[in-house]
């Protein structure tokens, strides 16, 4: 959620902040501030409201800091206003703190502070990190603020500096990830590498109950218990392009047009053609393991939980083992049974996300083998499962995931053939899987050349106030990720169902101000979903149909109509994917909204 950069090194620092700031602008937020030291004084400036309010407000102040941290902050514990903004500062006004995550303990924490005559000014959590860090402070900042750390419940990453220690900035993390960079004479801090990526790629990402003692030359590592910590320096492959827009108006369309890219890369290397099965040797199992699976839990959240749905479907049908799909909001918290021959996916595009972390911590603790799939090389999910996928989709900045998604579903396709080969397909089948799915870039750039088409589409709906998404099977899951899109990005109400379950309660929603959005292409359940549009048009509703390349006869059974090239219905999702995006976005632009930072939404949720 939150953005936290920190510098310290030869350059003027608010420069770097800002910059940081911006790339960390996808996260979500609602307020932004920064803190320098400067000729013996520490300067603080914060707002409401997005960066470019920031700079307003610093427009014209010189600061020569080479030092400072910055924020952007997504409200838990106080509305949005320039008090709640970080960075917050103790009572003496020499500490400065920037915080992501929440203090559960902090009322608690807060009586005590008021009880010992510190003074408070905001309604944040965060505010007693910093007056705790006053209370202990003896001349060590680390040591305030380890002692500070161990007094607090809840999760946490944050960056520290006082006017006492001019040359080094503390870190600490818990649940929300901090991330360090290092060059020659500098040293970054982030909760994203996106933010510093124009300046190094040399980066250490710090473990949960962690602290760090940053200063020009480097940091040093040690436990909440003070046992120091050695770890390696990793080389980051993203490039800057990367997280640029490339001429695109927003990050959310570049990435759905990087689709026939991502999805090659998430395939690159994994596709074995001549027996026909998948080559993944991140899951760190054993033929004999990856046999004798009795029962797979795939746990996850928003998108990512709807890339699992798609697994689940594929993963029943062409492996035979059984399949449960948790939201990983809900996973720890209603005890479940996880027994032996039992593997726990955890899915994340960020490797981050605080739900889906305590999810596989718990599968863990009930003795389950739990596997990753996520993007971000070295996050904590990668780093605490026992192995797993990396989905190679590079950065992705829309808050409405894309790329992601289809390379989520690409890998969970993969896995599906893997498994499945592994208990008694044939090589012939598995084969033909491999192959529809090495067609599926191409395929993509065609239905990519629908774009202007569905924008058509979009111009005729983007008015209505509600959706209805339908698909069956498979498709299903591709429904509820289409009507999340539109919802997220257009602020539109919108709902996914099976097309059967219409009838059973939202064919009373139906009128001529309900577009319906069906998924009806041609497999085994064509002739069903044709009945259920059948039903909606004799309720005058309006049916945009998503139909197989060369079917004539939707054309006049529905309002407009956007083809997918043919294929076999295992890959179908990857494919309607797609054009589903395009409509939510084009949809979105029309009605003037944020694109890729829709209110109240965050890229990455740390917080549960």
């Amino acid at each position: 959620m939150c953005g936290i950069v920190g510098y310290i090194g030869k350059r003027k620092a608010v420069p770097i902040l800002i910059e940081g700031l911006k790339r960390l602008e996808y996260r979500g937020y609602d307020s932004a501030g920064l803190a320098v030291l400067e000729d013996g004084k520490l300067h603080t400036e914060k707002v409401a409201g997005k960066i470019v309010s920031l700079e307003k407000l610093i427009k014209g102040m010189d600061f020569h800091a080479r030092l400072g941290i910055a924020h952007t902050r997504w409200a838990t514990h106080g509305i949005p206003n320039d008090i709640n903004a970080h960075p917050q500062i103790d009572c003496t006004g020499r500490i400065a703190v920037v915080h992501n995550g929440i203090i559960e303990n902090f009322r608690g924490l807060k009586g005590y502070l008021e009880k010992r005559g510190h003074k408070f000014t905001s309604d944040t959590d965060t505010e007693v990190i910093c007056h705790l860090i006053e209370e202990y402070y003896d001349g060590d900042l680390m040591e305030a603020v380890r002692t500070a750390m161990s007094q607090v419940t809840g999760t946490y990453g944050i960056a520290v500096i006082s006017l006492a220690s001019p040359n080094e900035i503390i870190a600490a993390r818990r649940g929300s990830p901090l991330v360090l960079g290092q060059a020659d004479g500098e040293t970054f801090l982030a909760s994203d590498i996106s933010a510093m990526l124009r300046h190094t790629k040399q980066v250490v990402y710090l473990e949960d109950n962690e602290l760090a003692r940053i200063t020009p030359d480097g940091f040093e590592i040690s436990t909440i218990e003070n046992i120091p910590v050695t770890r390696e320096i990793q080389e980051i492959s993203w490039t800057v392009d990367m997280i640029e827009k490339g001429g695109y108006p927003h990050f959310m369309l570049k990435e759905i047009y990087e689709q026939p890219l991502t999805i090659r890369n998430a395939m690159r290397g994994r596709l074995n053609f001549e027996e026909g099965t998948a080559r993944l040797n991140g899951l760190n199992l054993q033929f004999e393991e990856l046999r004798h699976i009795n029962r797979i839990i795939i746990t996850a959240c928003g998108t990512s939980w709807h890339a699992g749905l798609i697994g689940e479907y594929l993963i029943e049908e062409y492996a035979r083992i059984p399949v449960e799909v948790e939201y990983a909001s809900e996973f720890r918290y209603r005890s479940p049974i996880v027994g032996d021959g039992t593997i726990v996916f955890a899915i994340s595009q960020s490797g981050e996300t605080a739900d889906t972390l305590a999810a596989l911590r718990e599968a863990k603790r009930k003795g389950a083998t739990v596997l990753g799939i996520c993007n971000v090389v070295g996050s904590t999910i990668a780093r605490e499962t026992d192995g797993g996928v990396y989905i190679h989709a590079g950065p992705e900045i829309g808050v409405a995931s894309t790329k992601a998604f289809t390379s989520q579903i690409t890998v969970l396709s993969l896995i599906t053939i893997l498994l499945a080969r592994m208990r008694g397909m044939s090589a012939d089948v598995g084969g033909r899987l491999i192959r529809a799915l090495d067609e599926i870039p191409d395929l993509v750039e065609e239905v990519l050349k629908e774009d202007e088409e569905i924008k058509k589409i979009a111009e005729k709906y983007y008015n209505a106030d509600n959706f209805l998404y339908l698909g069956r099977g498979l498709n299903f899951p591709v429904a509820l990720e289409g009507a999340l899109k539109l919802k997220e990005i257009s602020y539109i109400h919108a709902e996914g169902y099976p097309a059967a379950e219409m009838k059973h309660g939202p064919i009373a929603l139906i009128d001529d101000r309900m577009p319906a959005v069906v998924i009806a292409i041609q497999d085994s359940v064509y002739e069903k979903v044709i009945s259920n549009i059948e039903e909606i048009k004799a309720r005058k509703g309006r049916v945009i149909a998503l139909a197989t390349e060369g079917d004539e006869r939707i054309k006049s059974l529905v309002d407009d109509v956007i083809y997918i090239p043919k294929s076999i219905p295992f890959v179908s999702p990857l494919l309607i994917s797609v054009p589903l995006q395009l409509l939510a976005y084009h949809t979105a632009v029309l009605r003037g909204c944020p694109i890729d930072q829709p209110r109240n939404l965050a890229k990455s949720v740390t917080v549960e």
